[in-house]
């Protein structure tokens, strides 16, 4: 039962593609979120004991019905949540060639194709931050990409650390990230070994950007006391608010003091291809590494992290081990083999959804879509103004911080949008104080019409009527 036979897998492929395409052309007219029933999901899961097979068939439709009832539909353009993708057509095709051929990305020479597409993509990318010359990884996403940051700036700055290990260090390593910053720094400090008191989080200012200011300050306060300074942490576009840190005034103050400078831009960074909010991401090309994530503003399917660096070596020095059983016939060839640059080993085939979505929309193609995004975002603060919302943010990029200015409370407000299921946002806290609305535009298929429908929705829930909103399939 492991090989099914060219009848029935010929069945099967047919009917997937239809499960496909009728999720996708009719996303729209389902609920945006489901009934939470942990309940009833585990009762329904409880026939499969696995003790005797089950009809393929039937396992299959079970699967996509449960997927169709029990999941936030984050394809559907009334979607404004957190950074999770309308996947493109090509970025689905490419999963499904890569999980048919099944390559393995461990050895160079166990499939080239895949190794050489991935390091063509890279470099592209690369070209568009400004970097002149690129190495990098695919990685699961952007936790293990600012994981590999750290990483990569300890064995820079410490070139023994990988042997010896962070006790072997004279003096404790610290590191540098916004207030605002991504938490995934939290535990790359605690898997690098180094700790979490190892970070230092810097305060922002009025618009949530990295003060240079109190940065400065810190450096000098944590040399004065014997630490090791070794990292800066820029973010090109907050998860909470969209904001943008002082990438130039922190590269600035990287050169001077000589610690490596990252730019988690995971999802911020594709407005270096979109000309109305490129000149936000000024600076970048002086960042030692960059995280970027494909399946965030460029659509493709979960997961596809890439980490970039300017430095060719650095990776190899980061993860390079020896090994007596992995493949040698690629031997002096001018290769990388995969498995010593990157943390991972045996891994999927990432990059072929990034590399035939980009080969098929091009970059106009992503910079046109791009736009659209921003063009929504600016109608959506239009719209929450229009209606007496308050807006906490200032961004250019399509994240909407908000608040009811008669202090109608942002989580009831926001549980009342998902009781209705005809929209989807969520709350957050600015300053790690501030409870607010929070929506983000990251759907190509977001119409002003959904804008104006989520708007519509939010007023009803802050009237404490969780109002229907028609679908479009209605309309």
């Amino acid at each position: 039962m492991l090989q099914l036979d060219p009848k029935t897998r010929a069945k099967l492929w047919k009917r997937t593609e239809e499960l496909i395409e009728s999720y996708i052309t009719g996303v729209s007219a389902l609920p945006v979120n489901p009934k939470l029933d942990p309940a009833e999901l585990r009762s329904r899961l409880a026939p499969f004991t696995f003790d005797k097979p089950v009809d393929a068939e039937q396992a299959l439709e079970f699967a996509a019905r449960q997927l169709r009832e029990f999941q936030v539909h984050t394809p559907h353009p009334r979607y404004f949540g957190l950074f999770n993708p309308n996947p493109t057509a090509m970025g689905l095709f490419a999963d499904a060639l890569v999980a048919g051929f099944n390559p393995q990305m461990a050895a160079w020479s166990h499939s080239p194709f895949a190794c050489e597409a991935e390091s063509h993509v890279i470099r592209a990318l690369g070209r568009r931050f400004g970097y002149e010359r690129t190495d990098g990884t695919f990685c699961a996403g952007g936790a293990e990409a600012n994981h590999t940051a750290v990483l990569c700036a300890l064995t820079s700055e410490f070139p023994y650390f990988g042997d010896r290990g962070a006790r072997s260090l004279a003096a404790q390593p610290v590191f540098y990230v916004s207030t605002e910053a991504h938490h995934s720094f939290q535990k790359a400090a605690r898997m690098c070994g180094i700790g979490r008191e190892a970070l230092r989080e810097i305060p922002a200012d009025g618009k949530l950007q990295m003060s240079p200011t109190a940065l400065r300050d810190r450096i000098e306060m944590d040399r004065n006391e014997g630490l090791a300074p070794f990292l800066i942490v820029a973010t090109a576009g907050t998860t909470n608010a969209g904001a943008v840190d002082p990438i130039l005034e922190l590269a600035s103050i990287a050169q001077r003091e000589r610690i490596w400078l990252h730019v988690d831009a995971a999802w911020g960074g594709a407005a270096a291809l979109a000309p109305s909010v490129a000149h936000l991401l000024a600076g970048m090309e002086q960042a030692d590494s960059i995280t970027f994530d494909a399946h965030k503003w460029l659509s493709v399917p979960m997961g596809a992290g890439i980490y970039l660096t300017r430095h060719m070596g650095i990776l190899s020095r980061t993860f390079a081990t020896q090994t007596a059983y992995m493949p040698k016939e690629a031997e002096g060839l001018d290769i990388v083999d995969p498995h010593l640059h990157s943390m991972q080993w045996s891994r999927r085939f990432t990059g072929l959804k990034v590399f035939l979505s980009l080969a098929t929309a091009g970059w106009k193609g992503y910079a046109d879509s791009i736009e659209h995004m921003i063009e929504m975002g600016s109608l959506m603060r239009a719209e929450l103004t229009g209606n007496g919302w308050s807006l906490k943010n200032d961004t250019e990029l399509p994240v909407v911080c908000f608040t009811d200015p008669n202090g109608g409370n942002p989580q009831e407000i926001a549980n009342r949008l998902l009781a209705s299921q005809q929209a989807w946002c969520s709350t957050t806290l600015l300053r790690g104080k501030e409870q607010v609305l929070r929506a983000c535009v990251t759907n190509y298929n977001s119409s002003a019409e959904d804008v104006r429908a989520l708007v519509q929705a939010l007023n009803s829930a802050r009237s404490g009527r969780p109002g229907p909103v028609p679908h479009p399939s209605a309309s």
